[in-house]
């Protein structure tokens, strides 16, 4: 999923995004939209958030089809992935400042327009370098929709049906991953890959046009305001040599790379320098002092590792599922889209409780539901049945409707209302920085451990061996040529390899998730029951 991303803006109770409150503060109020007016601008808003979130799961079980087309390996498919993902946490700090400069509503209309032309073009890319560059592109476009899209769904609707709208636009998130994965496997098996972009065309349209006709005359119009451009290219300096880097890493044999050691150190320098900028500007573009407080802190880095692990998971499985256990894009899709089900289910009664209970406990029974889902899949072998993979992905989802929804409570808990926007903006960013990383990680470390277990299954293998003689013999027995029958031997060593590598970052990935119920524990506790719970809302 990311889940990404995009369940956290699910979370019915989460505050109002980056751009509803500089903008909000000084527009004129307008009234709730009525009857089918309201309707419509539902379904407008829901089509545009569906194609938005769609797009961050859709692409999971193409990778393969992708690389193979346009002849990279998986691992640099992977890029079409983490180049979306922080382009998208870039643009994010920039939604309260353009909201001003453009108004809500032209903002939200040009972002989807632009996010269409971005789709179209990532599915007519001929090579894997203007396929990143178009996701780039369709990443950047997209960070203003999923806040202003909950900004103008709040403003459509009476205070009293406030909750009612939210519980519909989390639904519409909830969605779109489960139905990533199911669409993004059936169009790359039976039809091509470009068309999961292509199908954000006539989607795209529809909705601007919608939105546009419905929402015109409620845009409070265009503010001049400052906007912090040293603050924002050290930004882009920092996120964006720090992703190159880890992606390209293994491929230059990391720092004996010349290249490698100056993105570091670009990396390094500019984030340094964006440190102490940010902290001194009048009108920084991320508000750091807001790590001053301890329960946005532990907040925010508990939400960021956990979705950095669950994202570098979600993104391995159907890797692993294609390349070494013989599932079509399809059926991998089958095996890991239902971990949206128990999400659906269960986040209603989480986000109507986190003001009831402690949302450490909540987080905790999140972080103690993920620790085990993985270390059911560290347990996976070559033998593995589709029913044997189904059941910790579905069982997932329940660890996923407790997670998002009482971590943020906690993120938001003792902030004062005009401090929730830039709060909103930060941890978001933190967030889908972190699953950026997280798949560039586990993607590497899959390699890598997978290259120790065939060197370690090799050495056990020799022309004397009698498991390996007597296999030897059946094939060319079969028909197989010497080669050939090497060769086959060689795609089992590698099958079990990969196999023992995606298993150990599993366990690994369950460990460390039991070691944060400690982190997430240093919170502050609040008064009232749920931490930050009212202030939530």
């Amino acid at each position: 999923m990311s889940t990404s991303i995009t369940a956290d803006d699910a979370s019915g109770p989460a505050p109002k995004p980056p751009a509803a409150a500089p903008a909000a503060a000084r527009a004129p109020v307008f009234a709730p939209l009525e009857g089918r007016e309201r309707a419509l601008g539902t379904i407008a808003l829901s089509l545009a958030t569906f194609m938005n979130v769609l797009d961050t799961s859709i692409a999971n079980v193409s990778i393969p089809a992708i690389s193979g087309n346009l002849g990279v390996s998986p691992a640099q498919g992977t890029w079409v992935i983490t180049s979306f993902a922080v382009a998208n946490a870039i643009s994010l700090p920039l939604t309260g400042w353009l909201t001003q400069r453009l108004g809500q509503v032209r903002l939200f209309t040009v972002s989807v327009l632009l996010f269409v032309i971005a789709s179209w073009l990532c599915g007519l890319s001929p090579n894997i370098e203007s396929l990143i560059a178009f996701r780039v592109l369709q990443g950047f476009v997209a960070g203003p929709m999923i806040p202003l899209s909950q900004t103008l769904l709040l403003a459509s609707y009476p205070k009293a049906k406030a909750g009612t709208a939210m519980a519909m636009w989390a639904m519409t998130v909830l969605v779109a991953p489960v139905a990533g994965p199911l669409l993004g496997g059936w169009i790359t098996d039976n039809i091509s890959w470009p068309w999961i972009f292509y199908i954000n065309v006539p989607v795209g349209i529809v909705a601007a046009a919608m939105t546009w006709s419905i929402y015109r005359k409620r845009d409070p119009g265009p503010r001049r305001v400052p906007l912090d451009v040293v603050g924002l290219v050290l930004l882009v300096l920092f996120v964006g040599a720090m992703q190159i880097m880890i992606d390209k890493g293994k491929e230059l044999d990391w720092f004996s790379s010349g290249q490698i050691v100056t993105l570091a150190a670009v990396s390094a320098v500019s984030f340094l320098f964006f440190l102490a900028w940010e902290l001194t500007e009048k009108h920084p573009i991320v508000d750091l002092r807001l790590f001053a407080q301890r329960n946005f802190l532990v907040g925010t880095m508990s939400l960021a590792l956990a979705y950095g692990l669950f994202f570098g998971n979600i993104v391995l499985l159907p890797l692993w599922l294609q390349q070494y256990m013989g599932y079509t894009a399809t059926w991998a899709g089958l095996a890991t889209a239902p971990v949206g089900i128990l999400a659906i289910v269960l986040s209603p009664w989480v986000g109507k409780n986190v003001s009831k209970i402690d949302p450490r406990t909540l987080a905790t029974i999140s972080f103690i539901g993920f620790g085990i889902v993985l270390g059911m899949r560290a347990h996976f072998n070559a033998q593995a049945d589709f029913v044997t993979i189904l059941i910790p992905t579905v069982l997932q989802g329940a660890a996923v409707a407790f997670f998002f929804i009482p971590l943020q409570a906690i993120v938001f808990s003792g902030l004062s209302p005009e401090r929730m926007p830039s709060a909103s903006g930060l941890s978001n960013f933190a967030r889908i920085t972190a699953g950026a990383i997280g798949t560039s990680l586990f993607t590497t470390l899959w390699e890598d451990r997978a290259v120790l277990h065939h060197a370690h299954l090799a050495e056990g293998l020799s022309q004397t061996n009698n498991a390996l003689g007597q296999t030897l013999a059946q094939l060319r027995a079969g028909g197989f040529s010497e080669s050939q029958a090497l060769a086959t031997v060689n795609r089992m060593i590698d099958q079990q390899a990969y196999t023992m590598a995606v298993t150990d970052l599993f366990y690994l990935s369950s460990m460390v998730f039991f070691v944060l119920i400690g982190v997430v524990w240093l919170a502050r506790p609040q008064p009232g029951g749920g931490a930050g719970g009212g202030g939530a809302h």
